[in-house]
């Protein structure tokens, strides 16, 4: 269909919704943010699980994260003009069937024991992601009054991380058996034929739940297409910020944006390394696999606890950039205790070096960093909001590449001195709540006498 015989597609102000409809919307957007949950963190397992099955280093099973990642910033700019031109329902469609296509790939992947092929599968899904969090995110920021942007975010939030909760569980009762574990101290043991055909046997177990995952992928595709989600204007314009931005010509005129999308980076970055380092970190205590299996879900756990107190808080009684500032503080603090806090305790049934707990503790210091940075860097941006928006998911690249450090680190000196990764990134998010998000020139404008 040509430019000229295509039906344009109507976007409406966020505003003129009735209540119901706000709630309709949220609730489609909800499940969208169960989804993101549900793929992305599942990660957290499937690297320990790669790394035995394809026989990896750290460094090479931390390209899990990497692939997947790496997507955001292949396909984020590309989703704004693709979401512009098929508008919301149509590009989340694609999204999550291109989601599918990706899950797909996981069976020849499978079939032949071949990691890159994994990898591709894990690019494909990343891909498909990146389309839906350019479109679900500036949505949800817009879907009411700004100073509620973070409660919203949050309730976002707790469909994720209670997907996130969920996936890794699920996919280890699928996946491994009790008697693994016994397994796994075989294999070194093993002739080189043994042990093929016992790996072989380990991958091939992942067929059957990315199959099922590609079919309700398309089945959520068409679902949404035909759903009542409304098309809304996200980049809509008072005549104040029309005023503000008539000098504007680029994005990167919007210091406030940019800076803000780099805290994404990072903060992705950290909340990655917390949920999928974990197990790896508990390995490396000499805690088994069957076992530290449930770390990640913990520290998901304490971010939903986040988000549920940034719901009850936020803004009666504390502004969501205050919250904000308080995170990246704790998290600072969390870095330095994982670091230098050395004495083993007995906490929910586990004997462990008392650091694995601040781990655990990143997720409520990680909680409410992402509510906080998105309605401060879309802040203003007008008819610039969709093109900042895919700026901002471009951030979440920070995924694939901070893990990568932290393995490489764990690999050249120990899996507890590798957390020093994360401090730099602590203190840039500390900057940002209290300065960077208040920028609007990137250099001060001379006084003119």
């Amino acid at each position: 269909m040509s430019d000229k015989t295509r039906k344009p597609i109507i976007a409406i102000h966020a505003g003129s919704l009735t209540e119901r409809e706000t709630q309709t919307s949220m609730l489609i957007i909800g499940v969208l943010f169960f989804i993101f949950g549900f793929v992305t963190w599942v990660n957290s397992i499937l690297i320990p699980y790669f790394k035995i099955a394809c026989e990896l280093s750290n460094f090479e099973s931390y390209f899990v994260a990497f692939a997947f990642y790496i997507s955001y910033f292949v396909m984020s700019v590309p989703s704004s003009f693709l979401l512009k031109r098929m508008g919301f329902k149509k590009g989340i469609m694609l999204g999550l069937w291109l989601m599918a296509a990706g899950a797909f790939l996981f069976i020849p992947a499978a079939l032949t024991r071949t990691y890159t092929a994994f990898l591709l599968g894990l690019f494909t899904i990343g891909s498909g992601l990146a389309v839906l969090q350019s479109a679900a995110n500036p949505y949800i920021t817009i879907l009411g009054a700004k100073e509620t942007a973070a409660r919203r975010i949050s309730i976002m939030g707790i469909c994720n991380k209670a997907a996130g909760i969920l996936a890794p569980l699920l996919f280890a009762s699928v996946v491994l058996k009790v008697t693994d574990s016994e397994l796994f101290r075989q294999l070194p043991l093993m002739s080189n034929i043994e042990k093929d055909e016992a790996l072989n046997e380990l991958i091939s177990r992942v067929i059957l739940p990315y199959s099922v995952l590609g079919t309700v992928l398309i089945g959520l595709g068409l679902f949404i297409r035909f759903s009542p989600l409304p098309e809304i204007d996200t980049e809509q314009e008072s005549a104040e910020v029309a005023s503000a931005n008539s000098d504007k010509t680029h994005i990167f005129q919007f210091p406030h944006l940019i800076l803000g999308a780099v805290a994404i980076f990072l903060h992705v970055g950290t909340q990655v390394i917390a949920i999928d380092t974990i197990i790896g970190y508990a390995n490396s205590m000499h805690i088994q696999l069957m076992e530290a299996k449930v770390f990640p879900s913990y520290t998901l756990f304490a971010t939903i606890t986040g988000y549920l107190l940034g719901i009850l808080l936020i803004p009666r009684y504390i502004s969501q950039v205050n919250v904000f500032r308080v995170c990246a503080l704790m998290g600072t603090v969390f870095t330095l205790l994982i670091i230098f806090a050395h004495s083993t305790v007995s906490f929910l049934g586990h004997v462990a070096d008392i650091s694995i707990w601040f781990i655990v503790l990143l997720g409520l210091a990680n909680s409410l960093v992402w509510a906080g940075i998105w309605p401060l860097a879309l802040n203003g941006l007008g008819r610039f909001t969709k093109l900042g928006a895919s700026i901002m998911i471009m951030g979440l690249c920070g995924s694939a590449i901070l893990p990568l450090f932290y393995g490489y680190f764990a690999d050249l000196f120990n899996a507890r001195t590798a957390y020093w990764v994360l401090f730099p990134c602590y203190l840039y998010l500390v900057f940002y709540a209290f300065y960077g998000h208040e920028m609007r020139y990137w250099f001060k404008k001379k006084s003119i006498n």
